[in-house]
């Protein structure tokens, strides 16, 4: 389909959060274009609705062509979640466009984190070992159940995660805390994390950091559970940001 600067924002930007979408910037007088053009065409078309096809006409929209550096066509960028995650430039042959393609596609680990359930989960970690997507809402199942052993196997296997680390770290505090009726406040705090309120949460575990006599390693149990929750919230929330600072002032 022929996109214009007037409905790129729409066609291909929006669309891209429901479907990964493929902008092939071309001109008529370009020879090299006209021969990408037709095997992008039958190659998205193969795939039947799993990737989309937009055309812009670099010399009909000058502004998207500035607006995306485009420097010399055709020019091909692929969009998924509102962002550029794949490009090239030049005529590329039949093999080169296929992987292209392929590589913006869902894999089957992919497709088997999205279902969720128990079983697709244990099989998306035996595609891809130590994925956290996969990881951490196992390990959660498994916890709720009670098997906190398994559970913290599976989360010491995922890498660089913080959200992997704080629920470990939950999991070996609550079991510290199991007898201790001082405690009750961190109990309050993983009920309002499981409930959803995090903010809540994050405020019980904040003042639990700040009490007099929390011993070293409790208080890096803390820390990592604090941290996993806020890497689940992302960079950008405005709790997120609110907390690191005041985690930085508490601890340093």
């Amino acid at each position: 389909m022929d996109v214009s600067e007037r409905d790129f924002a729409s066609t291909v930007v929006e669309r891209s959060r429901t479907v990964p979408v493929v902008v092939d910037f071309w001109a008529d007088w370009c020879a090299p274009c006209r021969q990408l053009g037709p095997l992008l065409e039958r190659a998205v078309a193969a795939r039947a609705g799993k990737v989309e096809l937009a055309k812009v006409d670099v010399d009909a929209n000058q502004g998207l062509a500035q607006a995306f550096g485009i420097q010399g066509i055709p020019a091909v960028k692929a969009f998924r979640d509102g962002e550029v995650v794949a490009e090239f430039v030049g005529a590329q042959g039949p093999a080169a466009v296929e992987r292209f393609l392929d590589s913006l596609l869902p894999s089957e680990a992919d497709r088997l984190v999205e279902l969720g359930d128990e079983a697709s989960l244990r099989s998306a970690l035996e595609l891809e070992p130590g994925r956290a997507g996969a990881a951490l809402p196992l390990a959660r199942l498994l916890h709720e159940r009670g098997q906190d052993d398994e559970a913290l196997e599976i989360l010491r296997s995922v890498p660089g995660s913080f959200a992997a680390q704080g629920l470990a770290a939950r999991i070996e505090l609550e079991r510290e805390i199991a007898s201790s009726d001082q405690r009750a406040p961190l109990r309050e705090a993983f009920a309002a994390l499981d409930s959803g309120e995090r903010e809540r949460a994050i405020e019980l575990l904040m003042q639990a950091l700040a009490a007099d006599g929390a011993a070293n390693g409790s208080r890096e149990q803390l820390r990592r559970i604090v941290v996993g929750v806020l890497d689940e919230l992302g960079v950008e929330h405005p709790l997120a940001r609110t907390t690191r600072r005041q985690l930085a002032s508490l601890l340093y």
